[in-house]
């Protein structure tokens, strides 16, 4: 009986570590399984947040410049694309130049960088440009953000808001002339706009755009009231639609008159 009881617990014992070991494995492999995925977690909450900056009419990519760089410093990475015919990109101008040049020059921004989760940012006519961005690539775009900016229905365009009546205007092969710069003005500066981008409707079809967390900022130059602003409209709009609305104390171009007051509301918004 003592041999045979022996060859059982011999049995037992081996019967035992059999059970134990692939149970000590899978539960090794569960814990570094988990330990994964916490890790992947934990980097992506640490993913910086990406801005796309897209300026207005007249070419100002680079007024956004210092606005960059203090987001920079927070970590954040920041695209700042220049419209066709205008800043750097002056040389390109020409008669042809559309809406839908400028939005594809953000679309393709977006696709040749690889971007996603965006926070997108359109100032004033950039807001019809950021509008159909994000109705050609709402998956890309984590948030939206109009900048006292032109907040667009389907089928319209900037002049049914703002209107450039040629004969009051000097246009030169195609472009509005900005005349508050001088003849000799060095760049950087504001160049012609092209004026068919003012006259082109702009064409929204995909609901998921609505779908996009939407904030607009509502710039109010001290001593005056939202009401009396150019862009009430819109920021109106904007209300209608239940987006947040931030007044923010600065002329039409926060980049320059409250560039920290305006890159710490992003960075509210971000997060």
């Amino acid at each position: 009986m003592s041999g045979f009881t022996g060859k059982k617990f011999h049995f037992s014992q081996h019967f035992f570590n059999f059970i134990k070991k692939p149970s000590m494995r899978i539960f090794k492999t569960m814990m570094l399984f988990m330990s994964l995925c916490l890790f992947c977690f934990s980097q992506a909450q640490k993913q910086p947040a990406v801005y796309v900056i897209v300026h207005g009419a007249w070419g100002r990519s680079w007024a956004f410049k210092e606005v960059d760089q203090l987001l920079s410093a927070t970590g954040s990475a920041v695209y700042r694309p220049s419209l066709t015919g205008q800043g750097e990109r002056v040389h390109l101008a020409d008669e042809s130049i559309g809406l839908e040049t400028h939005i594809m020059d953000v679309v393709n921004t977006l696709r040749y960088e690889e971007l996603e989760n965006i926070i997108l940012v359109g100032h004033s006519y950039g807001g019809m440009v950021v509008t159909a961005v994000a109705d050609r690539l709402p998956e890309r775009i984590k948030k939206l953000v109009y900048l006292d900016a032109f907040v667009p229905e389907n089928n319209e365009n900037v002049n049914d808001f703002f209107v450039i009546d040629p004969k009051k205007f000097n246009i030169v092969d195609g472009g509005i002339v900005p005349p508050w710069v001088p003849k000799d003005q060095l760049p950087p500066s504001d160049v012609p706009h092209p004026y068919k981008t003012f006259t082109d409707p702009i064409v929204l079809k995909n609901p998921k755009r609505l779908e996009i967390e939407t904030h607009y900022i509502h710039t109010v130059e001290k001593g005056k009231t939202p009401e009396t602003d150019d862009f009430i409209l819109h920021a109106n709009r904007a209300k209608e639609k239940n987006w947040p609305v931030y007044v923010l104390e600065a002329d039409h171009n926060p980049q320059w008159s409250a560039p920290k007051a305006f890159t710490e509301l992003l960075k509210k918004i971000e997060h």
